[in-house]
């Protein structure tokens, strides 16, 4: 047991070794050329986002003008269809008398 302790009182107080660099940390980072690589594509991911809400917006207004106008014809076939129908129901409208399910004299 003594030896123990005394083995790790030893080994305590001897000083590890500082690992030297094998790697020049100049020679791997990206330097001016890596950034400007990046700020490139961060600035064309930008446009291409820009380009991409402006043509889905456009889209989206063009698909509620259509909306519009589609619900306005339905609107004027509708009223057409009852003019129609209310032409053609009302016998009495053509009759100088205004009964129309009365026979003619004759």
């Amino acid at each position: 047991m003594q030896h123990a302790i005394v083995a790790l009182l030893s080994a305590a107080t001897t000083p590890t070794p500082t690992p030297t660099p094998a790697v020049d940390p100049n020679l791997v980072s990206p330097g001016v050329v890596g950034f400007l690589f990046t700020a490139l594509i961060a600035i064309a991911v930008i446009f291409l986002i820009w380009d991409m809400m402006r043509r889905i917006r456009r889209g989206r207004v063009r698909a509620d003008i259509q909306e519009q106008l589609d619900a306005e014809e339905q609107a004027a076939r509708a009223t057409d269809a009852t003019e129609v129908d209310d032409q053609s129901i009302d016998p009495a409208a053509d009759d100088d008398r205004g009964d129309a399910t009365a026979p003619p004299k004759g």
